[in-house]
């Protein structure tokens, strides 16, 4: 829409709107009228010369409806007024298809945020209810198949360098994949790592976006022993062993591997007495 001409020469204002009543009749403040009339965008019919005052057309005031849907799909002002000065399909085409490739890309980066955000809530719900029912028997349960992208490490007995791990991050970065929820640490050889053995560790998450990447690892999709562990990394032996203890007293075989799903930890308390983990054991009847 082009700038409407200013007009100082005396005019009849009885069938115009001052600029409080277009702030009224359109909710919209003085102040943002006055600022799209600096920036071309909505322009006063007739300002009075003696005082100063601003004067709106009818058909001036049906701009704003325009510009409030124009704000609602996410045009920024300087975008508002190029398409209100346009009057061609194509450009309004152009610029509509540029404006929905945009919030495409937008609404992919919320929902990975919004993911990201739930997720941890969830498992600080899950960690508060462990702890407040102080939750550490063994069970037998169904543990739903996951895929997910991986890289294999060697595992030193330092927890947080793992849970908290620049190389998985740097990774990640690196395929330009997102993941969201606990970390899960894959360790094909859990008796080496229970005796303090240096051992190799696979690190993954459940992702966000796909990924054109080979190294996925699918886990579950079957019943396996479960049991919380709550407090310090370093007593996590007396948990696998209270597993061992379970399993053979009720009749089942461990297998080599365990997975250990760190709900909360480092990256969310430095007090090692609210860690929350579940163990993860493969297991067949003997």
């Amino acid at each position: 829409m082009a700038e409407h001409e200013k007009k100082s020469a005396p005019v009849d204002t009885s069938q115009l709107y001052a600029i409080g009543e277009v702030s009224k009749i359109c909710n919209v403040s003085k102040k943002t009228l006055r600022y799209y009339d600096k920036i071309g965008l909505i322009s006063p019919d007739y300002i009075a010369e003696d005082n100063g005052y601003r004067y709106y057309s009818r058909d001036t005031l049906l701009f704003v409806p325009v510009i409030k849907y124009y704000k609602q799909m996410g045009f920024k002002l300087e975008e508002m007024k190029t398409l209100m000065d346009s009057d061609t399909y194509d450009y309004h085409l152009r610029k509509l298809r540029d404006k929905i490739d945009e919030l495409k890309i937008q609404r992919q980066e919320i929902n990975i945020a919004y993911t990201s955000v739930v997720d941890w809530y969830n498992l600080l719900l899950e960690a508060e209810g462990v702890l407040a029912n102080n939750v550490v028997e063994v069970s037998v349960k169904y543990i739903e198949a996951v895929s997910a992208c991986y890289i294999e490490q060697d595992f030193d007995g330092n927890y947080m360098d793992a849970i908290i791990n620049i190389g998985w991050t740097n990774y990640l970065e690196e395929i330009g994949h997102e993941i969201t929820g606990a970390v899960y640490l894959y360790f094909p050889h859990m008796r080496e790592k229970l005796a303090g053995q240096p051992t190799r560790v696979a690190v993954f998450q459940k992702g966000l976006t796909d990924v054109a990447d080979n190294r996925t690892m699918t886990f579950g999709g079957k019943m396996m022993l479960s049991a919380y562990h709550i407090g310090s990394h370093d007593t996590i032996g007396a948990t696998y062993e209270k597993i061992f203890d379970w399993a053979d007293h009720h009749g089942y075989r461990c297998g080599e591997a365990a997975i250990e799903r760190y709900v909360t930890d480092y990256w969310t308390t430095t007090r090692p007495e609210d860690f929350v983990m579940e163990i993860l054991i493969d297991i067949e009847k003997k």
